[in-house]
């Protein structure tokens, strides 16, 4: 008697497609990375994105399995920065090693590979959306670079207390602004209660340095809780110190 084949010819009982396995590991590795990505709440252009936080080398799929992932960025442009919005395609690689079954009648799966493509989409204090999108055919261009991250100079502490010890409460003002002179550095000063108080930052990444020269001529560092950096906060104002939120 002839037996026929049946549609999944060369497959045995309980073993699973390893591409059909390798495109469901492309799609929850694409869901993984939308969590990843989360709320925005910097700004930053789609490059940027790419570069810091999606391009990487091949690595293991999260789900295991042995199966590896490559992401690759595909397109970006925009920026994350008021009512704009930034986009990145990412091509997603997967490729799926056999698995024989650990006993006699086990799951199984034969070796695969799947290539699917997503678009995530980013807004200033929105989580990130996605949808997936056909893939394209060719390589992918060049990773992106990331833009340097506007930031108080290294040596910013440094600065403020040579400033800070030199200075007098009519020359304050001028002389903590030339020792910043960049246009991205926030600086904000007073005298309180015979104390020079000095804040310098780069408010949009909620980096700050305030330091506060005491009457008997002590600097201090003061403390206070990052979170009056956010938006809609303090800032990094010399209230910081003068005026903390109660």
């Amino acid at each position: 008697m002839l037996l026929l084949a049946s549609a999944g010819c060369g497959r045995g009982i309980g073993e699973e497609s390893g591409d059909a396995l390798a495109r469901d590991t492309a799609a929850a590795e694409a869901k993984q990375l939308n969590t990843e990505l989360g709320h925005r709440n910097r700004a930053r252009d789609a490059g940027s994105i790419a570069a810091a936080e999606i391009v990487q080398e091949p690595t293991d799929a999260a789900s295991g399995g042995g199966a590896t992932v490559r992401r690759e960025a595909l397109a970006w442009s925009g920026r994350t920065a008021g009512n704009e919005r930034a986009t990145v395609d990412v091509r997603f690689v997967v490729t799926v090693p056999e698995q024989p079954p650990v006993s006699i009648g086990g799951a199984s799966n034969s070796a695969g590979e799947a290539t699917r493509c997503y678009r995530y989409e980013f807004e200033l204090y929105r989580y990130t959306t996605y949808h997936e999108i056909d893939c394209p055919s060719g390589p992918a261009p060049s990773p992106p670079t990331a833009a340097p991250v506007p930031r108080v100079p290294e040596d910013g502490r440094q600065r403020l207390t040579a400033v800070l010890r030199t200075a007098t409460p009519d020359t304050l003002a001028g002389a903590v602004r030339a020792a910043f002179p960049q246009d991205w550095i926030s600086v904000d000063t007073t005298v309180h209660e015979g104390a020079l108080v000095a804040a310098v930052g780069v408010p949009a990444e909620r980096d700050c340095l305030l330091l506060v020269r005491t009457p008997a001529g002590k600097i201090e560092s003061p403390g206070y809780d990052r979170i009056w950096l956010e938006p809609g906060e303090t800032g990094c104002r010399t209230a910081l110190y003068v005026a903390p939120p109660r």
